[in-house]
């Protein structure tokens, strides 16, 4: 089952496919941008998100999170659904995440 989300400035609706989550934030660990098919991933400065034009809903990136902050839609924890949004709306300003970016996180 996939969500889709309506966007209330356009009205467009978008299907929602994986999100990443505030566990990300100043982490950015890149493993799951090298598993992705499909260049799904987008890079703002200390956190990842996912295009949702782009995610093909496969699912191998979740595995691949350190953090565990990568969810299907489905699956966001009720205290992170703002992130479907943002995921959604920073997304289609934000450049392709390419998987050689620093990681953030203390290891």
């Amino acid at each position: 089952m996939q969500l889709f989300i309506s966007n209330i400035t356009t009205g467009s609706t978008v299907n929602m496919t994986h999100v990443v989550v505030s566990g990300c934030v100043n982490c950015k660990y890149q493993e799951c941008v090298a598993v992705c098919p499909v260049e799904a991933f987008r890079e703002a400065e200390t956190y990842l998100v996912i295009d949702p034009d782009e995610c093909i809903d496969c699912g191998a990136c979740i595995p691949e999170c350190p953090v565990e902050a990568i969810f299907a839609d489905t699956d966001v924890p009720d205290e992170e659904e703002a992130w479907i949004a943002r995921n959604e709306n920073e997304a289609a300003i934000l450049e392709i995440a390419e998987g050689d970016s620093p990681v953030l996180a203390d290891d």
